[in-house]
């Protein structure tokens, strides 16, 4: 294989840990759910209380920077174990055809790829849960200085018939 080639396949391999690189768990930078103002409150009122309750909402979040700095740990963690799980899982199966080196690349780039989408995935879930949090904090103030908050549909779903239906007799 050429120079050029191999590097080209490292850079190609490389790519899921640049990608991941990317992957930062960053703070909410406001509120995901939709607040109005309350019976009787101008919307002069209705900003001032968003303001405040947006200050509020991210000072009780904690250090941020602690719980991004864990979740890229533990992004980077199961990066490298996807790797070192896939490099020996393909090493084990190169073997039985005897080429152990071509397996182990195979594996250790397939368990890169695994591992930093299982990352990815874990990323988006404390972003996820970092908002959560913030919206809590946000719609609790919200309502206790009288805004209401708009609250989504209802999950829907398809669970049949309502009780005591049942069809008609059928054609005649």
């Amino acid at each position: 294989m050429s120079t050029k080639k191999k590097l080209t396949h490292f850079g190609l391999a490389l790519l899921p840990v640049i990608a991941l690189g990317a992957c930062t768990v960053a703070p909410p930078s406001g509120p995901s759910v939709v607040a109005m103002p309350g019976q009787g409150k101008s919307f002069p009122q209705f900003q001032q209380d968003d303001a405040n309750c947006r200050n509020y909402a991210q000072s009780n979040m904690g250090d941020t920077g602690q719980a991004a700095a864990a979740a890229q740990q533990n992004a980077n963690t199961t990066a490298v174990a996807g790797t070192l799980i896939g490099a020996a899982a393909g090493a084990a199966l190169g073997s039985l055809s005897g080429n152990v080196g071509a397996g182990a690349a195979i594996g250790a780039g397939a368990g890169l790829l695994g591992g930093a989408s299982v990352a990815g995935n874990n990323t988006q879930a404390a972003a996820d849960s970092l908002q959560r949090r913030y919206d809590v904090t946000y719609a609790q103030c919200m309502v206790g200085n009288g805004e209401t908050i708009q609250q989504g549909p209802a999950p829907g779903g398809y669970g049949g018939p309502p009780p005591g239906y049942y069809p008609g007799p059928g054609p005649y």
